[in-house]
């Protein structure tokens, strides 16, 4: 259970639905740093400052960015430096984001368009098979 303003591992697993296993990743990833307490330092505690990384880190993914670009926008947030060279940081990463989904989107519609004049050219031929062929 949480304790005041900290939290366990199951705490946010619980919360962001997550297995501990990704919280753990993260960690090793850089972009959480809980505490280490109990036995051996067996027991990690997350502060509300790491509870804020993983939901900002959780965004970003579904944003589309890397772990690495989460990581670096989120360490710019966390230092007390001026905000407009983070923003435009921010700004160039989701522009060049913005470019890859664009490039994306435009291979899945030609993608699709292709699947549609397959599924016409097919339609045709078992119009024209069905025809020359009524017991099939």
């Amino acid at each position: 259970m949480a304790h005041g303003s900290t939290f366990t591992i199951s705490d946010l697993a619980s919360e962001f639905d997550l297995t501990t296993r990704a919280i753990r990743f993260y960690e090793d990833m850089g972009l959480l740093q809980p505490q280490r307490e109990g036995p051996g330092g067996r027991n990690r505690v997350y502060s509300s400052r790491d509870r804020t990384r993983l939901k900002l880190t959780l965004r970003a993914k579904r944003l589309g960015l890397s772990l690495t670009e989460a990581k670096d926008i989120i360490d710019m947030y966390d230092s007390p430096r001026d905000t407009g060279p983070q923003l435009r940081k921010f700004l160039t990463v989701l522009a060049d984001h913005r470019r890859q989904l664009e490039e994306q989107m435009a291979d899945l519609v030609a993608n699709l368009d292709e699947v549609k004049v397959h599924e016409k050219e097919a339609r045709a031929l078992l119009v024209k098979v069905s025809k020359s062929n009524p017991n099939t």
